[in-house]
């Protein structure tokens, strides 16, 4: 029911056959028993690197892609969504750490990481918020002091994506106190480094397949090697990466809305109520209708977004607009849709009760709706 796209070429629309074809085999069947487990299995993580499904735009040297087109990157969050896998943290690799990687270590560096983050052999992290400090990034505590060739890591972070099945996670400290925004740095820590330490696998009321953990950090030695980027440049290196991280936020949302008002389409039509389906009566219409046209002009602004961002114009004011907007229209269009379905929206065993759930934590993480509204009020001069 969506409206044709022409963001599409044929190559995107070849990989989303192979990413179907994938989800289908690989994923599906299995997402009930990872729902229950609280986490994927690791081997989806190497078939999914068999498949070319990780660092599409990783250099072809180590592996990846070698193409730089974020279509490809949002082809795999839809197909994701529309399979119900959403325990995969393959956005998240893909999406937030992939930019890290690629564009600030060093060539060392990449020749160490990146071929089996391709291969799926390393799971990535990024671990930026602290049971203190969320969307606050500059009331982050963890500190890293500097000792010879190693910094030495203290500080607990929470709310950690992948956090359990993650190889390599980046961790931002505060590697100057009195430094101010310029005090934070990004370091690699590895699985296996002595101090480092997975806490709780946290019990969420959605994605519960999506491994969600807390992290602790006691005197972990990270070589001075696996420092990513510039010493004191942490800061700005997120206020880089974060506009990708927002649009990917914002693909996943428009999507998700999309396919649950086109289930809610066809139950609409087969449910019956005094006679007749209910989407001839003309509240469930109209209702539908006003969904599908937002749900549209979402689609709309979002191709646009993926086109700037493609094209380096997409700015840290244009992603927090697509952000919040996105995501509280996914909310938005969930919650109707649910009651649309009446009491079988609340049965777990209809995917709309599923979705809700899902679709309450896309306000939240990646920065809240609040702060996304700050950085477009600032960005106009107030």
């Amino acid at each position: 029911m969506a409206v044709q796209s022409a963001l599409y070429e044929a190559e995107h629309e070849a990989f989303r056959a192979t990413v179907r074809e994938f989800l289908a085999k690989e994923a599906v069947p299995h997402v009930e028993a990872w729902e229950a487990a609280g986490q994927v299995d690791r081997d989806v993580w190497l078939a999914a690197g068999e498949q070319g499904l990780l660092g599409m735009d990783v250099p072809e040297e180590f592996g990846g892609g070698g193409v730089k087109d974020f279509r490809y990157n949002a082809v795999l969050t839809a197909e994701v969504g529309r399979a119900g896998a959403t325990g995969l943290g393959f956005t998240l690799h893909n999406d937030v750490v992939a930019p890290y990687l690629t564009d600030l270590c060093t060539e060392e560096q990449q020749a160490r990481w990146l071929p089996a983050f391709v291969r799926g052999e390393l799971i990535t992290a990024i671990a930026m918020s602290e049971p203190g400090a969320g969307s606050d990034l500059q009331g982050l505590r963890t500190t890293a002091v500097r000792d010879g060739d190693d910094w030495i890591l203290n500080g607990q972070k929470t709310f950690i994506t992948n956090g359990i099945l993650s190889d390599l996670v980046l961790v931002v400290a505060r590697t100057d106190p009195e430094a101010g925004a310029r005090g934070f740095s990004i370091l690699a820590v590895e699985r296996g480094m002595p101090g480092f330490e997975r806490g709780r696998k946290l019990d969420k009321i959605g994605l519960r397949a999506q491994d969600t953990a807390e992290l602790f950090f006691e005197d972990v030695r990270v070589p001075a090697a696996n420092l990513v980027g510039t010493e004191g440049h942490g800061f700005f290196h997120l206020m880089h990466n974060l506009p990708q991280e927002r649009l990917s936020i914002a693909a996943g949302a428009v999507s998700a809305a999309r396919i649950v008002l086109d289930a809610t389409v066809e139950y609409c039509k087969e449910r019956t109520a005094f006679g007749k389906p209910i989407g001839k009566f003309q509240n469930t219409r109209f209702e539908l209708a006003e969904m599908h046209t937002e749900v549209s002009i979402a689609e709309t602004y979002l191709e646009k977004a993926i086109l700037e961002h493609n094209a380096g114009r997409f700015t840290a004011e244009d992603a927090a607009m697509a952000k919040w907007w996105t995501t509280e229209l996914q909310k938005r269009v969930v919650d109707r849709c649910l009651q649309l379905h009446g009491g079988y929206g609340y049965m777990m065993e209809y995917p709309v009760a599923k979705a809700f759930l899902n679709s309450r934590v896309q306000t939240i993480y990646g920065g809240t709706t609040e702060i996304m509204k700050e950085i477009v009020g600032r960005s106009l001069g107030l």
